[in-house]
């Protein structure tokens, strides 16, 4: 199963792209419309890209209203991304999409390096959210963490359905000319073929750890790849970065995944999940 990485498809602006997937993971919704960080916002790096668009959206309400039904209508097995600054901000946006039936999963976003994190920790929101929502909760976690799999452990006991692996990791880019940060607010989201090492070390320790399905993304840019993350344990490949730069990527990706698992013996490529962790 194949879906993206949330805030790197507008599946509105791009359906064909949208329409490859599996599943669409939206922007993360915030409980009030947020600007975002100011310009510039992205910035490319020899090996990965970083950005500070700082949970840009439209607010809980305008969602609801427009964009949810506008999703729908293209018949998109949909994945809402949530945010906020407290266990009640959270709470609050999985009670209101608790009703809506075009919701399938709801993505807790609770590592976000461009905005500050919320004082419960993340076992605490978790717990808030499971209390008021009947929907399936992934939890998407951060890997700049000492013990990612007690942070798994952690969520899952306090009512996650599943885990999201990994988000990205807080980077800096200088210009090589003025020596000054390339982003307007200095650091930003590192995500890119950098990352790949540290999701599957994530995943694999994750899926020792608990029992739950895992969306592993971090890198992915090739059958390979995906089929590399399920054998650390996932179930669900999420694609980011490579969407930014080839529209075709999820089709192609699909292909190469069914090749690279038909050849390793495999009838589907679910038949490898776990398989690098037999050691």
């Amino acid at each position: 199963m194949l879906v993206n990485g949330s805030g790197c498809l507008d599946a509105l602006a791009a359906p064909g792209v949208a329409a490859q997937l599996d599943a669409f993971v939206t922007k993360t919704i915030t409980p009030e419309p947020r600007e975002g960080s100011p310009p510039v916002r992205i910035a490319e790096t020899e090996a990965g890209m970083l950005n500070s668009i700082g949970l840009q959206g439209p607010g809980i309400d305008a969602f609801l209203a427009d964009t949810l039904p506008a999703l729908a209508a293209q018949g998109l097995r949909i994945w809402v991304s949530v945010g906020g600054f407290s266990a009640p901000d959270y709470a609050g946006i999985c009670e209101r999409l608790d009703g809506r039936p075009e919701v399938e999963v709801i993505e807790l976003n609770l590592s976000c390096p461009n905005v500050e994190e919320a004082p419960e920790s993340s076992a605490q929101i978790v717990a808030a959210c499971r209390s008021r929502t009947t929907r399936p909760l992934y939890a998407k976690l951060s890997p700049a963490t000492s013990d990612i799999a007690e942070s798994a452990r952690a969520v899952v006991a306090a009512g996650a359905d599943g885990l999201t692996l990994v988000n990205t990791l807080r980077g800096m880019a200088l210009d090589p000319l003025t020596l000054r940060p390339k982003l307007a607010r200095g650091f930003g989201g590192y995500s890119g073929p950098a990352l790949r090492p540290i999701a599957l070390a994530c995943v694999s320790a994750c899926a020792r750890a608990v029992d739950v399905p895992i969306v592993g993304l971090g890198g992915v840019a090739s059958g390979q790849h995906a089929l590399e993350l399920v054998a650390a344990g996932a179930s669900v490949v999420s694609l980011g970065t490579v969407l930014f730069s080839d529209p075709s990527a999820p089709e192609s990706i699909r292909r190469g995944l069914r090749h690279e698992s038909t050849v390793r013996g495999y009838t589907d490529s679910l038949a490898a999940r776990g398989v690098a962790n037999s050691i």
